[in-house]
This record gives C-alpha cells, structure tokens and sequence, in this order.
C-alpha cells in the first residue's frame, strides 16, 4: 500500500475526497482516544497552536495593491480592496473570516470559500464547512462537490467558483490532513489530561487495597465501601487522615502523579504538538526555566520569520492565483499582507521600525505617520537620506 492510500487520498481519475467522517469520525489511536476536529480542538496545545497562528495572520493589515510603473497603491476603487481589509461577507470582518480560514487549513489542510461573483467582479467570499466539501480531480481538473450544511443534494461547482486554500501536500492538489497525521501525539496529550482529571477526581493520594480480618457480607461491604468513598475519595478527602479499626490496614498499590511522570509527559506532548504545527512552544505559554528574557524575545522574532511569514507567502499567492483574473494580475494587481502590523502590540519595536524606514531613506515622514494613523505635517514629504550614504559628487573631468 502507498504512502497516498494510508494518508486515506485516492490518486485515480475523479477520485473524491470525503473529509465528513474524518473530522467527525476520527480515528481511534493506540491509546484508545478516538481523535477528530472536534476532540483535538479540546486539548490546549491544539487550540493555543491554532489560536496563535490564526491571530498573527489576521491582525496584520491585508490589502489589494497596484504596482504602477514606479509606484505601488492601495487599490481601494475595487471592491475586493473592501473585502480583503475589511468586510469579506455580510458577517464577518476580516480578522473574523482569516482566523476561521486558518483554523481550517491548521487542523484539516485545507479551506474553501465560495467566490461570489456578480459582473464578473467579486462581491463576497462566503467560507464552507471543511466537512460540506469533496474535491474531485479528473486528469488534472479540479471540482468541488459541496452539500449545503443544513442538508439537500450536492451541487458541483468548477474550481474558478472555489478559492481552496492547500496547507502542506503531497498530491498538489489537495493538503494533508494535520488532525489525521497528528492524531497519536494529539491522543497521548487527551489520554493524559484524563488521567490527571481521574487522579485528582479519587484523590491526589493514590487508591490502594483496605484489609480487614474475617469475610464481610454484602451488607457490610456496602456500607464499608459508602463509608471510605464518602469521607476519604476525592480530592475534597486529599490529606485527610484515615481512620481504621478491628486489625484494618490500608495497602498502597497505585502510582502517585509524580512517579507516573504526568507532568512531564504532559510537557512533551506540548512540544510534539508545537512540532507539528511549526509554532515556538513559548508563543503557546510553554517555557522551561531555562529562558530567560533576551532568549524570548529571539523565539518571539523566530516565530514570525519561521511561522508567520511562510503564511503569509502561502496566502498571497493563493489570493493572487484565485482571486484575480490574468488580466487584473497583468495590470499591476496584487494582494498583500503589511507584516509591520505584527509589531502594534510593541511601541518600542513600532518606533524602532517607523524611525528606522524614515531615516533610512525608505519611506517619507508623512508616510512614516500614515502608518501611525498620524496627520501630514508640513515638509513631511521630503526624502530623509543618510548623510553617509551620499557619496561625494565625481569631479569634472577635463579633455
């Protein structure tokens, strides 16, 4: 069996992708947790991983430019400037509507929006329920089977009507699933948060075996067994002294949490987590005692440049190829993220960055102040070039 049939994706002609029973189905794992979108959203490591990449792409400002010749706009006269930056459906904002869309690549590899088109232009991007849609790929043409979530019969749309946004992929034509391919690590992580919550539900003090002298009746088992779950199980009882008579003994025969290596276990899931989502654990919470502050702050700019920027790359060509037409993408037409938005939550990085364009030479003061969401001021417009980097006009020469 090849690597594509174990991955479940069928590579004949018309071959048709179900992810329904995956992403609600899932797969039981060697620890017997069955794992799908829906239970490996509930472990924190996978929604923190989702949560902090779905972030950083939708807080940075996206917007539809033209180059023209030597300068490069915002095209705000085209209605897909709107609904990139602002308001991509009649429901969601654009933060709203990338962070779904990267929920969906991260957990299932892939996301769908119906492309809205009336006059040839877009009108809105209406995003799909990853588990409504089948890909069908036919000698090298790409279909969407789509069924509408509150039920009906699937309607088959061309590939011009679907903006399929891949993760990762083997075949090209449609992303690994990263639940399906993760689902160990995801269930050891399920497994054992349960065990935590059952050791701690009985009592942070191990179970273990109370002896009595002689055989007990039923009666007297019952009322025994009431009696200790009552007033020594559970962690409201954890440290309570245990009160036995007639010869009793109580045997220890459970590991505590720390000699089963819960924590960490729990740890190192964390990072097999991270691993398979490409994210730094700290941008997740998850630090050792190791780091320190100048080490942070060099995770912190490994996770744009190692995490972030690759998104961005993936989506900008992705809107490119599916949102404009050859002719738009001829007329200068191009989407693109502003990554300098990732430093807002930072003055200190904001101003090193704005100061730096500004006296480099690389942006006027003004434009350095429209990023600031600052007025014009006048002489604002005038270049700033660096005194050491203007070489001395060349001498005349003579004949």
């Amino acid at each position: 069996m090849g690597i594509l049939s174990r991955l479940g994706v069928e590579t004949k002609a018309g071959a048709t992708l179900d992810l329904f029973r995956e992403i609600y189905g899932g797969r039981t794992t060697s620890t017997g947790k069955t794992v799908n979108v829906s239970t490996a959203i509930e472990v924190a490591a996978v929604f923190a991983v989702c949560r902090v990449i779905g972030e950083g792409i939708a807080q940075v400002p996206l917007k539809l430019m033209r180059d023209v010749g030597k300068t490069k706009l915002p095209a705000k006269e085209r209605r897909l400037f709107k609904l990139l930056a602002y308001k991509p459906n009649r429901w969601q904002t654009s933060f709203e509507y990338r962070e779904t869309l990267v929920w969906h690549v991260v957990l299932t590899g892939n996301h769908y929006s119906f492309i809205n088109r009336q006059g040839g232009e877009i009108v809105e991007l209406y995003p799909l329920d990853p588990s409504t849609v089948k890909v069908l790929f036919d000698r090298g043409t790409i279909s969407y089977e789509v069924t509408p979530a509150g039920g009906g019969e699937p309607q088959t749309f061309p590939a011009e009507a679907i903006w399929h946004v891949r993760g990762p992929s083997w075949s090209g034509w449609y992303g690994l699933e990263a639940v399906k391919l993760a689902r160990e690590a995801i269930g050891v992580a399920l497994a054992a948060e349960e065990a935590v919550g059952s050791l701690h539900k009985n009592g942070v003090q191990s179970s273990g075996v109370y002896s009595v002298e002689g055989t007990l009746n039923d009666a007297q088992y019952e009322s025994l067994s009431k009696w200790v779950n009552t007033h020594h199980a559970g962690a409201a009882n954890a440290g309570k002294t245990l009160i036995i008579d007639r010869h009793a003994t109580w045997l220890n025969t459970q590991m505590k949490g720390t000699d089963a290596q819960t924590l960490e276990n729990r740890k190192f899931q964390i990072e097999e987590i991270c691993r398979f989502a490409n994210v730094m654990p700290i941008m997740i919470g998850h630090s050792d005692k190791t780091t320190t502050y100048a080490s942070a702050t060099a995770m912190f700019h490994a996770h744009y440049k190692s995490t972030l920027a690759p998104w961005y790359q993936r989506l900008e060509q992705s809107m490119d190829a599916n949102l404009l037409t050859d002719r738009e993408f001829t007329q200068g037409y191009y989407c693109n993220f502003t990554e300098e938005g990732w430093l807002r939550g930072s003055m200190t990085e904001t101003k090193d960055a704005v100061l730096g364009y500004v006296n480099g030479g690389i942006l006027l003061p003004n434009e350095g102040r429209a990023l600031l969401d600052l007025n014009p001021v006048e002489g604002g417009d005038t270049m700033r070039v660096p005194a050491n980097i203007v070489g001395a006009s060349p001498a005349p020469t003579g004949e």
